[in-house]
């Protein structure tokens, strides 16, 4: 005798129903068909960007560079300042989301939003998007492999070289490729460990930190000491100025503040999208700001010998990792770093998800060379498998030369943010431009101007900021110079050349079939 459903389980059913088909329906007027599998929760969408930040990822890998310029300073008074703005950019972000929840996110917000030349925003956002994405996949699975050879050497008491490192780096970003190639439920379901595993992870670093039994520094060292190894102090000039040193040292907050986008991205795989995608992108942020902040002043504070600790990244290490051995011993210290290099490989995993979407998205509007294959969803998994592969392969080229020179890993760094950041400010900029703009169920009411200017003039700022030396003296040929100007640059012509080529005539025109409910001449009225 079969047992009919309770009531309450027939009505979250029907409810269930009823928000998929008003998710499809809106996706339909934005004139795309639902083809991904929309199995996302607001927990999972959140999750996805929450990973992609990641604390101990960014936080942990980069911290060698804000120990050199500006210090305890830039590194927990710099984390608070750089995440106040990097929250309006999210909220403006966030705002622009509810309305047009798609996988293409941030070029197809910016093709809509623009008064004219709409195809062309469209185009340039998305190819600083798409590389930016394809760079920080980069980053993330090399900052990955940095902290698991620091494991070894810690546990063994030798250093690998270089080419080992890029083996490591090889075969984890082989891994995050086969595990996205599984399906959506999958990276779901690993997507919310990681989320619970950084929260976790956090905690025991923390309180293991404080408890350790030697001397800590004190909060006001901790926030407010000052260090210039940045080579320029004395120089005189800009450069030699002492806020030019802690303003350098802001890259390590803004690189890993940087990600949440993804929540877009996967728009179209998330239940409710125009309330859950745009949260998704808010609350990674302030979740990161404030947990990355108690991290930040809990390694710094447990800081023995500054001096150590920073030379521990001359040898292909990192000195979080020093720290954790001087407070914690060899087993705790060795224990803690692995947790990061967990989160680490958490975090590569869901780069690569929202990488391939967004590539997804941009061939299926005819924007990728042999977008036909990039554009196509894998029937079984309700994933663009092909796409999982692209973006897989272009980080693994863009890091090669990391083989022979770390200097590579830095640059793509550097671009990872400058590309990302371009992409995230020209659609607030543009809704701000545009009397048009009706807001949607998620908005910031009558903040989002305010919001809106304060998210764009910061990103023009740091853009400009980071194209800049960090390291004297900073010229081309020498170690030090900074390669961000010219992968810029290269993108920037890049995406002018291939516009003038073939963009022009194909980018949402002659598109791939099966994949619009409208014209793709109409896609973006």
């Amino acid at each position: 005798m079969s047992v009919p459903p309770s009531t309450s389980e027939s009505v979250r059913d029907r409810a269930v129903s009823t928000q998929a088909a008003d998710d499809e329906s809106m996706l339909a007027e934005l004139g795309y068909k639902q083809e991904l599998h929309r199995g996302m929760s607001g927990f999972s969408n959140f999750a996805v960007s929450f990973s992609i930040i990641s604390i101990l990822a960014g936080c942990i890998t980069t911290y060698y560079l804000t120990m050199d310029a500006g210090g305890p300073l830039a590194i927990n008074t710099g984390w608070l300042i750089c995440g106040a703005f990097v929250l309006c950019v999210a909220l403006a972000m966030a705002e622009i989301c509810s309305v047009y929840p798609t996988a293409g996110g941030l070029y197809w917000w910016a093709g809509r939003l623009a008064r004219s030349r709409k195809r062309e925003w469209a185009w340039f956002v998305g190819w600083f998007n798409f590389l930016g994405e394809v760079a920080v996949t980069a980053s993330i699975d090399y900052g990955a492999a940095l902290t698991w050879s620091a494991v070894y050497t810690m546990v063994t008491g030798n250093a690998l070289g270089l080419p080992q490192v890029f083996v490591i780096f090889a075969v984890l970003l082989l891994l995050h490729a086969l595990l996205n190639t599984f399906g959506v439920d999958l990276v779901k379901i690993l997507s919310s460990v990681s989320a619970w595993w950084h929260v976790v992870g956090v905690a025991i670093i923390v309180v293991a930190l404080w408890v350790a039994p030697v001397p800590h520094q004190s909060l006001s060292w901790t926030f407010t000491h000052y260090v210039n190894n940045t080579g320029f102090e004395g120089t005189g000039g800009v450069f030699g100025l002492p806020i030019y040193a802690f303003l350098v040292g802001l890259l390590m907050a803004q690189y890993t503040l940087t990600g949440y986008d993804a929540s877009a991205h996967v728009a179209e795989e998330t239940r409710n999208a125009s309330v859950e995608a745009p949260k998704g992108i808010v609350r990674s942020v302030w979740v990161s700001i404030v947990a990355g902040s108690i991290l930040l002043v809990s390694v710094t504070a447990a800081i023995q010998n500054y001096d150590t600790a920073r030379k521990a990244a001359d040898a292909n290490g990192l000195p979080p990792a020093q720290i954790f051995l001087d407070a914690l011993g060899e087993r705790l210290g060795v224990t803690m770093v692995v947790i990061c290099g967990v989160a680490q490989f958490f975090c590569g995993m869901a780069s690569v998800t929202a990488n391939s979407r967004m590539s997804y998205a941009f061939s299926r509007d005819n924007a990728l060379p042999g977008s036909r294959l990039w554009a196509r969803i894998n029937p079984r998994t309700g994933t663009p498998t092909n796409s999982i592969w692209l973006c897989a392969a272009l980080s693994f080229v863009l890091t090669v030369p990391a083989i022979w020179n770390t200097t590579a890993f830095f640059a793509v760094t550097s671009v990872a943010v400058i590309g990302l950041y371009i992409a995230y400010a020209t659609p607030i900029l543009l809704r701000r431009l545009n009397p048009g703009f009706r807001q949607g169920r998620w908005s910031l009411g009558r903040w989002s101007a305010p919001i809106g200017w304060i998210a764009i003039v910061w990103v023009g700022f740091i853009v400009i900021l980071f194209l800049l030396p960090q390291y004297s003296p900073g010229t081309f040929g020498d170690p030090t110079f900074n390669f961000a100007p010219v992968t810029v640059v290269v993108v920037a012509l890049f995406a002018l050349g291939s516009w003038i080529a073939g963009g022009r005539k194909h980018f949402m025109r002659d598109v791939p079939e099966g994949h619009d409910t409208k014209p793709a001449a109409e896609l973006l009225s």
